[in-house]
């Protein structure tokens, strides 16, 4: 059973770079070259979010460290932020992030498509 669990570990440690990185860098760039604006905003979105939680865990590091399944709890975060069939990212952004920055006027609210 060991062996399994340090497999386990092993995939855990592997999977966590390639979803948070490996996959949206390469999904970066393809976006990038295509034609369609709606892949650009999904991937900068996550770019965002990725950022915002990543400095969030910068600030929160010693209260995370009491929470077992964070790491775990952040891998699903992120598989559900860069899957193509949930546009987890840019439903974040629109719903939540977006509206925070306009109230705070760091966006203005006239050059901004409306949606």
């Amino acid at each position: 059973m060991s062996k399994f669990w340090a497999f386990l570990s092993g995939v855990h440690v592997l999977a966590g770079p390639a979803l948070m990185l490996l996959y949206p860098l390469y999904a970066s760039v393809i976006a990038m070259e295509s034609p369609s604006k709606e892949d650009d905003e999904q991937w900068l979105a996550y770019w965002i979010l990725y950022s915002l939680l990543t400095l969030s865990e910068l600030i929160l590091q010693s209260a995370l460290e009491w929470i077992p399944i964070w790491y775990t709890m952040k891998l699903v975060l992120v598989v559900w932020l860069v899957m193509p069939q949930t546009r987890g990212a840019s439903f974040i952004y629109e719903r939540f992030v977006r509206g925070q920055l306009m109230k705070y006027g760091i966006i203005p609210t006239k050059d901004r498509k409306t949606r």
